[in-house]
């Protein structure tokens, strides 16, 4: 299983399945992160933590610890 924390910057996914719950959970709900969400890592910063994703066209920046929780696929499937 690939998380979206191990995305590198310029590589793209689809959101597979969320392992969280809670406050967690909700705030990858209203940002748009469900299953078959295209998603894009489009900068880091120089430490490696955060990361910036584009997910359904706005910059989010979200902790790798965090991103850990989102279960992704390849484009393709």
């Amino acid at each position: 299983m690939k998380t979206l924390n191990e995305l590198k910057v310029g590589e793209s996914a689809i959101v597979s399945e969320l392992f969280c719950t809670g406050a967690l959970k909700r705030r990858f709900l209203d940002i748009g992160l469900i299953k078959g969400t295209n998603i894009k890592c489009v900068a880091r910063s120089p430490q490696g933590d955060p990361k910036a994703f584009l997910i359904r066209g706005a910059v989010i920046a979200l902790r790798n610890k965090d991103s850990a929780r989102v279960s992704i696929g390849n484009e393709n499937g």
